[in-house]
């Protein structure tokens, strides 16, 4: 290769590499990016009547800027970060990839996850409410008029946001890298420009005013130390878009960018506060001298908005993992991009967040009400994401027990004291992500609970294939009607006579030239190469058995699948070719299986299930459907 072509793809990497920064950038760190916003103020808030001194207020900045470096920068961007599974990062892809390399304590790692998983989608529905109205509440600064307006715009502006979801977001998101960018660079500017407000503030910058801070704040230090954790929320995203994005391209965004405009931004509000002990109401906007602010806040606003977008989107991601994985029903989802998978829209999902973000809207009318509610929810996963990482250390990188603890026993009870402290705000408002993922986890057990109960039941009737192959076979007075053409029968256990199978022939007494038993398997990987992606095994002249393998990240085509078959050896034709479905019909019964709640649950789940042939998307007109009732 000559210098000249090495140069020019020197720079096609370097622009791609830049690409992908920005990107991270926008998505990423979108909701970190809005903590400015209320983090300093509502720590601020105990002080309020007689007003923080000095060494409080340069504590409390220390014990910020140390929070964002101990549990940001050191657990997540350069430990977690390499903690993923095939490249892909979350609380639902580290258990995944934990119950597929260890079965000890399985049933403690489920409830883990599930926990994690329920507090994610507790904290995307809080942070789009607290958010926007952080931001738009600066519009109160430039002109009392707008007060009354507030919430409405809040309100008008969630309906758009989670509208818009179904069209997509490919074309908006182009915008977010560059915004958000904006974003940062205006944040470390304005606060560097009132570090010299009073220079004494840069002594936050040795942790020891952190540690004298707590030791000598007694209970009210507690109190604050849940608002200072509002600095660390959306960290968990920095994870779960690990797939997305890559680790590299994070690690040098949050080093490059976003780590300093943080840091220099709580060190000017910090000093702003010093000099003018009244700031302390909102010290964020009052950085912006007033002719700023009204742009500061319409960029506040749009910062807000695609911290909002990144929740959503992240939490429709969780949903697919979580019905892959067998923790939720088979929902309907839609890709919005015909290039990129990871853009999907989950449409129930959607509705459950949009009425989660209003209610929480309308019922606290604030930011300030709203930020008490804060902080369980992402306390919460940070420390069901240690615990899994213990486990991850022992069984993946084969670390010894004391290895491990002294690397994330320290983690463990810095995230407990801050879990601890955001429980004190139980009754203030606390008691609303709780209540959110506690709704969450009983029904993602129940599902998983219920489903495990329908498969103990159906396998008390299930039939071994290769011993209704051998009897099938056995031409006899009874014996099926032989008909021309390929059926293929769906079933979730393959060794098994699939009921469907056994209902055709009961209802229907015909037996095609060529039987196929179809099992979807959902690796515990993200993904699954094209390669691996078909089995086929030849059982008898007239019966085979295909499965296709899917990653628990991947869209479960089955009609895209088809061709990968013929590859493999399958050859069919599709207009002689049927695909046989079985559709149950559940009823409870107090009396055995499940708590008669649970049954109702379970049910209600149920119905809420996309079915079979739209969801593993077959062909719509060569789907033929059976039904069976199954008391539960």
């Amino acid at each position: 290769m000559t210098a000249t072509a090495h140069d020019a793809c020197s720079q096609n990497g370097s622009r791609q590499f830049a690409a992908v920064v920005l990107g991270a950038i926008g998505v990423v760190y979108g909701d970190i990016g809005t903590s400015p916003l209320y983090a300093f103020r509502e720590a601020l808030r105990p002080f309020a009547h007689d007003g923080a001194t000095p060494p409080e207020v340069i504590g409390l900045i220390s014990l910020m800027i140390w929070t964002l470096t101990i549990i940001v920068t050191f657990k997540y961007v350069l430990f977690l970060l390499r903690a993923d599974n095939d490249g892909e990062g979350g609380t639902l892809s580290l258990l995944a990839l934990l119950m597929k390399k260890t079965k000890k304590h399985a049933t403690i790692f489920f409830f883990a996850g599930i926990i994690g998983a329920a507090l994610f989608i507790g904290d995307a529905m809080i942070t789009p409410a607290l958010s926007v109205l952080s931001a738009l509440e600066g519009l109160k600064l430039v002109t009392p008029v707008f007060t009354p307006y507030v919430l409405p715009i809040a309100v008008a502006i969630m309906l758009v946001i989670f509208l818009m979801q179904s069209v997509g977001t490919a074309a908006v998101s182009r915008l977010f890298g560059p915004i958000t960018l904006v974003w940062f660079v205006v944040m470390g500017i304005s606060g560097l420009l009132h570090i010299a407000d009073d220079f004494s503030i840069l002594a936050a910058l040795n942790p020891y005013y952190a540690l004298d801070f707590i030791t000598h704040a007694g209970f009210v230090g507690l109190v604050i130390l849940g608002a200072v954790f509002l600095t660390v929320t959306g960290a968990e995203a920095l994870y779960a878009d690990l797939g997305h994005f890559g680790r590299k391209p994070i690690q040098f965004a949050w080093f490059a960018v976003i780590f300093p405009s943080l840091a220099l931004n709580y060190l000017g509000q910090g000093a702003l506060v010093l000099k003018n002990p009244a700031a302390a109401s909102d010290p964020f906007f009052l950085l912006f001298p007033e002719w700023a602010l009204l742009p500061a806040v319409l960029l506040a606003t749009a910062a807000t908005i695609i911290a909002s977008q990144a929740v959503i989107t992240g939490a429709f991601s969780l949903a697919r993992q979580a019905i892959h994985l067998g923790f939720l029903p088979r929902l309907e989802i839609c890709f919005t991009s015909a290039s990129n998978t990871g853009q999907i829209y989950v449409p129930a999902v959607n509705m459950v967040l949009l009425v989660g973000v209003l209610a929480l809207i309308l019922s606290f009318g604030s930011s300030e009400s709203l930020a008490t509610a804060y902080g369980i929810s992402v306390t919460g996963a940070m420390v069901v994401t240690t615990v899994l990482s213990y486990q991850f250390l022992r069984a993946i990188w084969g670390w010894t027990v004391v290895s491990a603890l002294a690397v994330l026993l320290p983690l463990f009870l810095l995230e407990s004291v801050f879990l601890g402290a955001n429980l004190l705000k139980i009754h203030d408002g606390g008691y609303v992500p709780v209540l959110i993922a506690a709704a969450l986890i009983a029904m993602m057990w129940t599902w998983k609970k219920g489903t495990l109960l329908v498969r103990e039941k159906s396998a008390r009737n299930d039939i071994p294939l290769a011993q209704f192959i051998k009897s099938i076979e056995r031409k006899s007075d009874h014996s099926p009607v032989d008909v021309p053409g390929t059926a293929i029968f769906l079933t979730s256990v393959p060794d098994m006579t699939p009921n469907v199978l056994l209902h055709n022939i009961k209802h229907n007494r015909v037996l095609h030239d060529r039987n196929v038993i179809l099992n979807i398997r959902t690796a515990s990987r993200p993904y699954v190469p094209e390669s691996q992606r078909v089995t086929i095994e030849r059982l008898s002249p007239r019966f085979s058995k295909i499965q296709l393998n899917f990653g628990f990240m991947e869209d479960q085509n089955v009609s895209a699948a088809m061709p990968l078959c013929r590859q493999a050896g399958f050859n069919f034709e599709i207009m002689s070719t049927s695909f046989y479905v079985g559709r149950r019909k559940l009823v409870g019964d107090p009396n055995t299986g499940l708590p008669h709640w649970q049954d109702r649950l379970f049910i209600a789940m149920a119905s809420f299930a996309i079915d079979p042939s739209d969801y593993f998307q077959l062909p719509s007109n060569r789907v033929v459907e059976l039904g069976e009732q199954m008391v539960i």
